[in-house]
């Protein structure tokens, strides 16, 4: 499974990037509004990073909105991936998009038939929004697993890229379920690293060793 980082942060970025295990990166208008710069300028940045796929999301909602500031993306990096809103005007942009060969990550995904659509479109990513669904009650992981069941029975090539991921424990079940993808705030990642028993057994070594080399 694929890891990438949902921040349009460049120190958070750069800092993820150096572990050597970053996939990618998924932004969007509240993540970059954070930064206060030039929208384009910051996903040229990104894009400069990480040079794999970076999701940058259009503001437009209409069809003919969303398909203009679409192509202004594509056309900043070769690995920009154009986000999209599933809604009738988000298919339809998608649907042209996969024509054309512009690669689309199709956001805010809530149930299993808006992925079945986003599928049919053709988009390179599905984005379910697992804590938010957590948030209201509902288990934002059988949403994961009932997508890749369709996907897989189906074999749409479209990818499951995990979202509104809250803590590890969704990343596991992400990777348990098949998805091709999870994105992480750079705090989740982190913790990914963590397990109070390494951290015992760490200091234990290192016990150990002053210990021996004293005696020495």
């Amino acid at each position: 499974m694929k890891l990438f980082i949902d921040t349009a942060n460049v120190a958070e970025i750069t800092e993820a990037a150096s572990w050597g295990i970053l996939d990618g990166v998924t932004t969007n208008p509240s993540l970059v509004a954070k930064e206060g710069r030039s929208y384009h300028e910051l996903v040229a940045e990104i894009c400069r990073i990480v040079p794999g796929p970076v999701s940058a999301e259009v503001l437009a909602t209409d069809a003919e909105g969303m398909e203009r500031e679409g192509r202004e993306l594509a056309g900043i990096a070769e690995n920009v991936v154009v986000k999209l809103p599933i809604t009738q005007d988000g298919i339809k942009v998608c649907s042209h998009f996969s024509e054309e060969g512009i690669a689309t990550n199709l956001t805010l995904c809530f149930s299993p038939a808006q992925a079945l659509l986003v599928a049919k479109a053709g988009a390179t990513y599905v984005s379910p929004f697992v804590g938010r669904i957590d948030d209201v009650g509902q288990d934002g992981m059988q949403l994961v697993r009932e997508i890749v069941q369709i996907y897989d029975a189906y074999e749409f090539p479209t990818q499951v890229l995990v979202a509104s991921v809250r803590h590890p424990q969704h990343v596991v079940e992400s990777a348990l379920a098949g998805a091709d993808v999870a994105t992480v705030p750079l705090k989740v990642l982190q913790l990914l690293f963590r397990h109070p028993l390494t951290d015992i057994g760490l200091q234990h070594f290192l016990s150990d060793f002053r210990e021996a080399k004293d005696v020495h």
